[in-house]
């Protein structure tokens, strides 16, 4: 894997090249519902659960969502898909036509279901998903559409998009919009559902997943070697030019007829919602490859924002600005607990919005010692999620003189990050956290009790959003400064 801060710099590169990307897409487009609410109890009618229903959010799926995706990136999009003359139809184009930059053609079929997936979230849990849908196969004047609507736009785009979803649109119509891509000289990208490959003939990049790929290959790979061997047997005999198998948490692995194999380990992130994960892969390495990225760095930008996509909740779409954010910090957060505000405070939301209760401290921590690990531990005690806020070396040379802090904040921020208790580690430069503390808005506010609670930088804001302040006890004979003191006598005796 290229080292990070090589490949920064050429993927930033490729991502603010995003706005010049077109795609077509094809596929199966659908509506995602997201009711919220809380189960407090067993109805008395059945074992089951009484939902309390108190939200609900509706967005694009299926392939709607990797083009919600594509335009999230700042690309152009055409979308063909096929919708009902129902309520859910209606309701999906009125999602479709807010998206930036997407021009849509989408054909009715007076006879057909649009598909609707409804899930019950419950504290940041799937409780249960109620499908509507259908999976027939769409009819020869619609196909015919679809091709001619295809054939006119396959000269103002770079790139052609497949999202099967196996519910009807791409049934039959795979291999003429390969062969029309082809034809004209445009790649195509292809997610699968189906698990006969052949229907995706002459592809130029196809991404299944595992389980996907398994039914394809008939094959149950348990080692790298025999993962190579199923994918290089399941291209040669398709003609299937690269392949991208995604595999969860053990990241993806291309595989490319002309070059050896690119293992892309996945970004550790806390995993919310695997929902649409996919989607955004798809999207981002068809904007990517459009804008004229390798396939190794689309790979890696694709991989980066499945990372952010699982750590948030629902079939949430990831932007141009997350991408960038994510490669420019990727070797902080993922491995070091070291965040920059923005990503802080997201981190933070995701967190609260999985009913954990967030804590925040904040000092110095010029020399860690016996005392800080313990204020850490308890303060741990009091929440899910600790946050520590160290000031800067400036901010630190401000307020204890020129002489600190004896540590540089990189190396206070590293030494913290290591430790159990901390989930968090962020670093601000003015004077006290106040600003941090309005960012974030943590649920428990902890300090030193040699502090007072009217002492306390940010109690009032903690407080009046519905948090509390704890002061948490010190252990006596410990401190930065008598720490200083100590070892400067022992220098001056030698």
């Amino acid at each position: 894997m290229p080292n990070h801060e090589e490949y920064s710099h050429s993927l930033i590169a490729r991502i603010e090249n995003f706005p010049h990307a077109r795609v077509l897409c094809v596929g199966d487009v659908m509506l995602d519902r997201f009711i919220y609410g809380r189960v407090d109890r067993i109805s008395p009618e059945a074992p089951v659960p009484v939902f309390l229903q108190e939200n609900e959010l509706s967005m694009l799926g299926g392939a709607g969502n990797v083009v919600r995706n594509i335009s999230a990136l700042g690309a152009e999009c055409v979308f063909i898909s096929v919708i009902g003359q129902d309520v859910i139809g209606k309701s999906t184009l009125k999602l479709i036509e807010q998206e930036a930059r997407v021009t849509a053609l989408m054909l009715v079929d007076a006879m057909r279901s649009s598909t609707e997936k409804t899930r019950y979230v419950s504290a940041s849990q799937q409780l249960f998903r109620a499908d509507r849908e259908t999976q027939q196969v769409i009819n020869h004047n619609l196909q015919a559409q679809i091709l001619e609507n295809c054939r006119q736009n396959l000269t103002k785009v770079d790139i052609l998009v497949l999202s099967d979803y196996g519910k009807g649109v791409l049934s039959g119509l795979s291999n003429k919009l390969i062969d029309l891509a082809n034809q004209s000289g445009v790649k195509v990208v292809v997610d699968p559902k189906s698990q006969d490959f052949s229907v995706y003939k002459n592809a130029w990049l196809i991404t299944p997943n595992f389980r996907e790929f398994c039914a394809a290959s008939n094959a149950q790979p348990q080692t790298p070697a025999q993962l190579e061997q199923a994918a290089r047997e399941l291209m040669a005999q398709h003609q299937i030019e690269n392949m991208l198998v995604t595999q969860g948490s053990k990241g993806m692995t291309l595989f490319s007829a002309d070059a050896e194999n690119l293992y892309i380990p996945a970004i550790a992130r806390e995993v919310f919602d695997v929902s649409g994960a996919g989607d955004t892969v798809l999207a981002n390495l068809s904007v990517a490859i459009a804008s004229g990225a390798t396939l190794a760095e689309a790979a890696y930008l694709a991989n980066s924002a499945a990372g952010i996509a699982v750590s948030r909740a629902g079939t949430a779409i990831v932007s141009s600005a997350d991408l960038k954010m994510a490669i420019y910090t990727q070797e902080w957060v993922d491995k070091r607990k070291i965040y920059p505000r923005n990503l802080a405070a997201e981190q933070v939301d995701l967190w609260q919005s999985a009913g954990l209760k967030v804590g925040f401290t904040n000092g110095c921590f010029d020399l860690l010692h016996t005392g800080h690990v313990s204020l850490l531990n308890d303060s741990k005690s009091a929440c899910d999620r600790l946050v520590v806020a160290i000031n800067t070396d400036a901010s630190v040379r401000r307020l204890k003189g020129d002489g600190r802090p004896v540590t540089k904040e990189m190396d206070r921020a590293l030494l913290l990050a290591e430790l159990p208790a901390v989930d968090m580690v962020v670093l601000f430069d003015e004077d006290t956290p106040l600003e941090l503390i309005k960012l974030l808005l943590p649920d428990v506010l902890m300090k030193g009790a040699d502090y007072k609670k009217d002492q306390v930088v940010g109690a009032d804001i903690v407080e009046n959003a519905g948090g509390e302040v704890r002061l948490i006890p010190l252990r006596e004979g410990y401190s930065t400064t008598s720490t200083i003191a100590r070892i400067n006598s022992h220098q001056k005796a030698s």
